[in-house]
């Protein structure tokens, strides 16, 4: 078997084709509505997350956003970032908040520096309410990541309902709130980590696996059930620059029946579904 390619940028251009498409709509029948409004809170010069806000505020104009962007020093205190925080909280026109991670090292407060934020203003669905909400199964602000792992699903016509999800890790930013996303499409979930018992045995019994633990290759093809779905949620940047996923993509490939390759995959769908949750923020707010 050779399994089909889960392609996150076809997917995720879709997703904002049909943002752009509802900003359009919605100040063509209100000329004098403004546009939503994103706002980018970089701290330092880590190259990566320096590429990843261009791409987002790019992506973002392409849609009809507006973008605003603080862009502070790698030793930016507390009171700083919390101050632009503040700003844009305040500022009525920024619907969209997001705090680019990871923050310096010299700053280790990223867990206070999210709770500041509106949760109604809460782009990347991390603050402690939407968490919350999201348990409950009433979050409309969801974490982009796994947002994107459920729309990649569902587009390429996997049906989840009864279905054994394996989530391999346990983060707050993709591992439990993929789990709960879902269990919200009942699926069956069951969810891994590092002490996971024959962990091996546990992948493969499910249906769709969901790897995200940071590990390059970290899943093997032979834990892979034939047919089974496989989301890698996983970016490792290895010595020669090139990047890898968590899965052993060339042997899960030959079992599994679907799968997102690395780069290309779910990569694709944060912006997307950060656009997203900007738009729900945005429609909300003006009714």
């Amino acid at each position: 078997m050779t399994a089909t390619l889960i392609d996150g940028k076809i997917i995720s251009a879709q997703v904002r084709e049909r943002i752009k498409n509802t900003v359009a709509d919605v100040r063509a029948k209100s000329p004098h509505a403004r546009a939503p409004g994103l706002a980018v809170i970089l701290v330092g010069d880590n190259p990566a997350s320096k590429t990843y806000v261009a791409n987002k505020g790019k992506a973002a104009r392409e849609c009809g956003f507006e973008t605003f962007d603080a862009v502070l020093p790698h030793n930016a205190t507390y009171e700083q970032v919390a101050s632009a925080i503040e700003s844009f909280n305040l500022n009525p026109a920024v619907d969209g908040i997001l705090l680019q991670l990871p923050l310096p090292k010299e700053l280790d407060c990223s867990d206070r520096l999210i709770s500041l934020i509106d949760p109604q203003k809460d782009a990347d669905g991390l603050h402690p309410v939407n968490q919350g909400l999201l348990m409950q199964g009433r979050a409309e602000l969801k974490p982009c990541t796994p947002a994107g792992c459920i729309e990649l699903l569902e587009q390429s016509g996997v049906s989840l309902a009864g279905k054994h999800a394996v989530v391999i890790g346990r983060s707050i930013l993709v591992g439990k709130p993929a789990a709960l996303l879902l269990l919200e499409k009942h699926a069956t979930v069951t969810i891994a980590h590092s002490k996971t018992k024959d962990l091996a045995a546990v992948v493969k019994s499910a249906d769709i696996v969901v790897a995200a633990v940071g590990i390059p290759e970290f899943v093997k093809g032979d834990w892979i059930r034939e047919g089974a779905v496989v989301i890698d949620v996983g970016i490792n940047r290895m010595p020669d620059g090139k990047l890898k996923g968590d899965v052993d993509f060339d042997a899960a490939s030959r079992v599994a029946s679907q799968i997102t390759p690395v780069p290309g995959g779910v990569g694709p769908m944060t912006i997307a579904m950060l656009l997203q949750n900007t738009l729900t923020a945005y429609l909300k707010k003006i009714g």
